[in-house]
Parts: structure tokens; C-alpha cells; sequence
């Protein structure tokens, strides 16, 4: 097993390149599939989850090439079967997009419950209710989601909460069915409106794509195209974090600043410096930070995914925070490792109260999944002495490079896989 083996202490400085938006790409991979021409994506990040799809794709008889580590060639013409086999769905849930890309496409799709961090439950009834608003038929048997249309209808679809997963699903197979579709109280994210302009550069028809009401004509068929993903959010807004933390000077480059308005209020109200630029943010940590409240909520609110390192933050902030988490119920499993390392929190049902302590001290902690895993990190990187995280498999399903960015901020950090290693970094660096 790998760990990040860590040596706190050090304020990170310098420049840190962000790659492509996961859960874009992940959704834009799925869709691609949707053309008989050969589609070029690129700006892709190299991660577990992107690699785990690309395999999941082939293995339903896409041509899948591989340009490099950030680029991919993917044609949907040779596509023979209709159902994703369980041992990719396991591994990551965004494999259900292929649903809403197969149904849009062959009118038939079959995908096995999905899979990925153990955050809370994640109902996908809001994807199959959009499925069945337009016309397919749709069944669970033996962990299978199974649907089936003989045409697929435009309509008026009304979702009951706002859902990424489902707006975009519900998009894609609307993209290929007769006549208009509605979306109302649509998730605003980032990634859904990348996941709109991918489609419509195939030649889809969709518009209103950002806001609550997302209007689609189908079409018959979709073309080839080539497309850059959007610069992840999540990636950016983790790294501006470990700069506050560490108390560094950290410029974050090729993001998109409008994108991140929510992650940087909060470092502004704590007492952070924060310089936007076209495509890049600058974030100074020069005095000790000051508490604050926050509350996880759709986009444009403060994103749930950065919700464990704002924690991380507001641990080693003057007073007493709150974070609140509205999104997901189950988002709290890294407060037991973070108490470890010398966190003063409170977990009263959805609402960490978090009473700022003067530092971190190292400790051995698991990541519990992929944000609390490299809100792990920060943690060890502010914290005086060794840090040991294990189970980094879930930090990698969403960072590329992690820990060689880090170390280019000047952050002594290394991966390790055995206890010999362990040794060897800490005499190193004692």
C-alpha cells in the first residue's frame, strides 16, 4: 500500500499548474461516445477515475487511443455492446453517464449500480425519473440499471433537487431525442455547462447550459469534434488552500478565477490575500486567520468537495467556526483523523463546530476518501513533525501529480510504499 510520508512546517511558495476538470472530463468521456466520428478531447487529467472510464468505454467496443497522458482519441462507431460491466461501475459512479450516452444513442443501456467514495447516499432516482420522463422504460434487476426505448420523446422535466449527475445524464439523452426538452431547477456547476459545449460542438442543440432552465432540440445524430476540458476548480481551490494553511505565497495558474468566487470569499473573510488574474489566483496567508461560518451548498454556493479542506483551515484559525454541510451526509469521516493530529471538533449532525487550536502536530491518519485525503495532506503540511496517510489510492482517483506539485512549492512530501522508506524520509529530513 502507498502512503504520503510528510515533514510540516514549510510555507509553500511559487507556481503550481492545474490540470483538466475531473468530473467534466469524466462526463465529456461518456458523451463522446454518443458520435460515430472520432472525437479528440484533451487537457484531461491524468487520474485512477479518468483511466478506470477510458477502460470502461473500450470494453463496450469504443476505439479508445491514447495521443499522451492529457489527450484521447475516442470513436463510438464500433460500439457492440450495451452493458458496462460491474468491475468499472464498482470503482468509479461517474460510469453511469454512460447510461444517459448509450440511451441517447441506441435507445438501450445497461449499467451496474454504481460505485466511488463513501460520502453519503447518492440516489441516482432522479436520473432514471428523467430517463422515464422521456419515453424509456427502466428497470433494476440484479444490480443492474436496465433502459429501453423505442423512441426517445423530448419533454418537460421538472428535478425535484438540483443534481449534477442527473441534469447531465438527463442532457445527454435528451441531445438525441425527438423534438424539445425542458430541464427545470437544473444544476448550475461549471462541468455542466463544459458538458453542454462538448455536446453541442458535436452538433447538439442546447441552450441555457449555467442557469436553472436548461432547454435541448434533439438531434439525430452527433459529429466528430475536438475539445479542451476546463481547468478543475476542485484541484485549484485544494492548492489556494494549502498555501492559507502553510501560511505561503502560492500563484495557482490556468484556472478559470469566476469559476473559484466561492472558494476565494471564504479565504478572503479568514484573512487571507487573494490577486486574481485572466487565468491564474495568488493567495498570501501572511497573519494568523480568523474564524468564519460556512455552508456547502449547489453552485455557485461554496462547493461540498472543498468542504474538508476549509475544515482543515478553520482548525488552525483564531476562535470558533461552523461548517455546515448540506449536501452530502456522510462528509464528516475525516474529523476522527483530523482530531489526531490535534483538531478541537465537534460533529452535531450535519454541522462541524471547529474550535480553532494554535497548530497541528503529525500523526499517522487514513484517507477516508478522495477530498478528505488531500485535506489529509494540508493538514500534514501545516502540522509540526512526521505525517503518515495512508490509503492515497482515493487522493489519486482525483489529483494528478500531487505530491510532486507540492514538493515544487517547496513542501517535503514523498510517496512511500513500504515502512523502510518511511525511516529513510524521516532521517532524511530530521
Amino acid at each position: 500500500m502507498e502512503q504520503y510520508v510528510i515533514k510540516g512546517g514549510n510555507p509553500l511558495v511559487g507556481e503550481v499548474e492545474i490540470g483538466g476538470a475531473k468530473n467534466a472530463a469524466l462526463a465529456i468521456l461518456a458523451a463522446s461516445i454518443m458520435a460515430d466520428e472520432t472525437v479528440t478531447i484533451d487537457n484531461l487529467p491524468d487520474v485512477r477515475d479518468i483511466n478506470v472510464l477510458l477502460g470502461a468505454i473500450k470494453g463496450i467496443g469504443a476505439i479508445v487511443e491514447r495521443v499522451d497522458a492529457h489527450t484521447v482519441k475516442i470513436n463510438g462507431s464500433t460500439i457492440s455492446g450495451m452493458t458496462v460491466d460491474y468491475e468499472y461501475i464498482k470503482k468509479i459512479r461517474a460510469s453511469y453517464y454512460l447510461l444517459g450516452a448509450l440511451l441517447g444513442k441506441y435507445k438501450k443501456a445497461e449499467v451496474a449500480l454504481p460505485g466511488g467514495c463513501d460520502i453519503g447516499s447518492r440516489p441516482i432516482d432522479l436520473h432514471l425519473k428523467g430517463f422515464r420522463a422521456l419515453g424509456a422504460k427502466v428497470d433494476i434487476q440484479h444490480g443492474l440499471i436496465a433502459a429501453e426505448a423505442e423512441h426517445l420523446k423530448g419533454t418537460h422535466i421538472y428535478l425535484d433537487k438540483v443534481s449534477v449527475g442527473a441534469t447531465i445524464n438527463i442532457m445527454m439523452a435528451a441531445a438525441m431525442a425527438e423534438g424539445k426538452t425542458i430541464i427545470e431547477n437544473a444544476a448550475k456547476e461549471p462541468h455542466v455547462v463544459d458538458v453542454a459545449n462538448f455536446l453541442n460542438s458535436m452538433g447538439a442543440g442546447i441552450r441555457g447550459a449555467g442557469t436553472d432552465v436548461i432547454r435541448i432540440v434533439g438531434v439525430e445524430k452527433l459529429h466528430k469534434t475536438e475539445y479542451s476540458i476546463i481547468p478543475d476548480q476542485i484541484e485549484a481551490g485544494t492548492f489556494m488552500f494549502a498555501a492559507a494553511a502553510t501560511r505561503g505565497d502560492v500563484t495557482v495558474k490556468n484556472v478559470i478565477p469566476k469559476h473559484l468566487e466561492a472558494t476565494t470569499a471564504k479565504l478572503l473573510e479568514v484573512g487571507c490575500e487573494v490577486e486574481e488574474f485572466d487565468d491564474a489566483v495568488r493567495v498570501v496567508c501572511a497573519k494568523p486567520m480568523n474564524h468564519t461560518q460556512v455552508t456547502t451548498l449547489p453552485y455557485p454556493g461554496f462547493p461540498t468537495d472543498m468542504q474538508p479542506q476549509m475544515a482543515v483551515i478553520l482548525g488552525i484559525a483564531q476562535g470558533t467556526s461552523t461548517v455546515t454541510e448540506s449536501i452530502f451526509e456522510n462528509r464528516f469521516k475525516y474529523v476522527d483523523e483530523l482530531t489526531r493530529m490535534g483538531a478541537t471538533i465537534k460533529v452535531e449532525s450535519n454541522i462541524a463546530i471547529i474550535t480553532g487550536v494554535e497548530k497541528y502536530t503529525g500523526a499517522r491518519v487514513s484517507a477516508p476518501d478522495l477530498r478528505a485525503g488531500a485535506a489529509l495532506v494540508i493538514a500534514g503540511l501545516a502540522a509540526e513533525g512526521i505525517t503518515i496517510v495512508d490509503d492515497i489510492y482515493y487522493i489519486e482517483r482525483g489529483y494528478e501529480h500531487f505530491e510532486e506539485k507540492l514538493a515544487s512549492l517547496g513542501a517535503q512530501i514523498e510517496k512511500v510504499s513500504s515502512e523502510k522508506e518511511i525511516q529513510k524520509f524521516t532521517l532524511k529530513v530530521s
